[in-house]
């Protein structure tokens, strides 16, 4: 398929660089706010809303309907199936997010790219999350990418770009970095 001059790999260009030179002159334009809502239903299903944010300076008006996603269990961890679980939905975020810091930062750096997937996979073991170790973390232990792509690009040019997005991806960050998590529960 043949894209406009200024989009590469469905990415307007133009528009992407007048964003990185409007948050240069206004710093204050970077900071946003992401939320979500989850409710739960019954056993392990919750089902979550995610629709406002605040970004750009400004409260985002421009989803008209919240995004709905459905999590549960697999039966042998004593659900329904009804939708993929929470630490499945964070390797579906990781995934996402290395996507579109591909896809934009190959725009803008010319390459075109034919093909792009993630296969990405993570180890737990349940004796932490069933609070029967303290010895073993109830998250993951570690977590593994493999990532295709097929470009014209030389494998020096990809693996520069591939380099790049791991610094930048705010995903990647937040799985390889402590973040402060505060729970604030209400009776």
């Amino acid at each position: 398929m043949n894209e406009p001059m200024n989009v590469v790999n469905g990415v307007n260009v133009e528009h992407l660089v007048a964003t990185v030179k409007a948050i240069e002159a206004d710093p204050s334009l970077a900071k946003f706010n992401f939320r979500s809502t989850t409710e739960w239903s019954n056993g392990g299903q919750s089902h979550t809303q995610i629709q406002s944010f605040y970004g750009a300076g400004q409260e985002d008006q421009s989803r008209t309907t919240s995004f709905e996603i459905d999590s549960d269990e697999p039966p042998v961890l004593l659900g329904t199936n009804k939708g993929p679980n929470a630490v499945e939905l964070v390797l579906s975020a990781l995934a996402s997010c290395l996507s579109v810091g591909f896809a934009y930062n190959a725009a803008v750096q010319g390459i075109k790219l034919e093909h792009l997937s993630f296969h990405v996979e993570g180890d737990i073991d349940l004796h932490g999350f069933l609070g029967l170790s303290d010895q073993v973390r109830p998250g993951y232990n570690n977590i593994r990418v493999r990532c295709e792509i097929k470009s014209g690009a030389s494998a020096a040019d990809i693996q520069k770009l591939s380099e790049h997005v791991q610094r930048t991806s705010p995903v990647l960050d937040i799985l390889r970095q402590a973040v402060p998590v505060y729970v604030a529960v209400e009776t």
